[in-house]
């Protein structure tokens, strides 16, 4: 199984406040987690809004260069366009980046690990798993 990590869950490692995520990516083989570019976006975003933006944006660059980085590919927006629709239509759309976030570990058959499983759980087919728990 392989995994795609959210940003919340990156955030957590790179503050050293999500002990049990760490702890479970320690278990896990370092090539069954990956990123996206979307989650790496967002992270470099935070980095540049931060008041330490150097250090920051070299903590990120380090911890995003350990893992693969999936692109947002015509397969992702097939998945992209699927769920909107049908978020949509029964009023219960997600954010843009965590559409697109879903929709990556969608098309690459990823489960997803995140906190914020309130909002993913709602894309039907999605796989979710809070390592935070």
């Amino acid at each position: 199984m392989k995994y795609l990590l959210d940003t919340n869950a990156c955030v957590g490692l790179l503050r050293g406040s999500s002990p049990r995520v760490a702890e479970q990516l320690r278990r896990t083989k370092p090539t069954e987690v990956v990123l996206c570019s979307i989650v790496v976006a967002e992270l470099l975003f935070g980095a540049l809004l931060s008041a330490r933006k150097t250090e920051n944006l070299r903590a990120v660059r380090t911890f995003t260069s350990r893992f693969a980085s999936l692109p947002f590919d015509d397969q992702a927006a097939l998945h992209y366009a699927r769920v909107r629709v049908e978020l949509e239509a029964a009023g219960r759309l997600i954010g843009p980046n965590d559409l697109i976030i879903a929709s990556t570990a969608l098309a690459s058959g990823l489960t997803l690990v995140t906190h914020n499983v309130s909002e993913f759980g709602r894309v039907a087919g999605l796989h979710v798993e809070d390592w935070e728990k």
